[in-house]
């Protein structure tokens, strides 16, 4: 993956991070589930930007979930630098 490919992963991290605060704003979700949540809904991103990225940094389905799932969680990741640094 190279940096020209950096720009898909980072909307799948955006859209992830926005599924999270609406997790967060629905007070009906248990904290400790929006990780496992970010995770799914960044691998079903993944697959389907497999298919619709003409320059997604994956060739099969399996990489395409990975690299979502991690993008998925990177969400959660940037939504806890930012708690930690405004603390």
């Amino acid at each position: 993956m190279d940096i020209t490919t950096l720009g898909t992963c980072v909307a799948i991290v955006a859209i992830c991070y926005v599924i999270g605060l609406g997790c967060k704003a629905a007070q009906k979700i248990p904290d400790e589930w929006i990780p496992v949540i970010m995770a799914v809904c960044g691998g079903v991103l993944g697959a389907l930007g497999m298919n619709i990225m003409p320059d997604f940094p994956a060739a099969d389905y399996i990489n395409a979930v990975a690299v979502g799932m991690v993008s998925g969680l990177a969400a959660t990741g940037v939504n806890q630098v930012y708690k930690q640094a405004t603390k």
